[in-house]
């Protein structure tokens, strides 16, 4: 796995603790933050996660 893929990773799952956090605590934006978590996991980590996987089956 590159790099890129772990820090996309992490970033996601850092926002989303975040948010969870956010939402527990009953904190303003918390809507948005889980938003953006699920955002870079959706369309960052989990794309990311297959074209590698794609890349070394080849």
């Amino acid at each position: 796995m590159s790099k890129s893929f772990y820090l996309v990773a992490f970033l996601s799952f850092f926002i989303l603790g975040m948010g969870a956090m956010f939402e527990f605590l009953t904190w303003p934006y918390r809507g948005i933050i889980v938003f953006i978590g699920f955002l870079f996991l959706n369309f960052g980590a989990i794309p990311m996660f297959f074209y590698q996987k794609y890349k070394s089956a080849k």
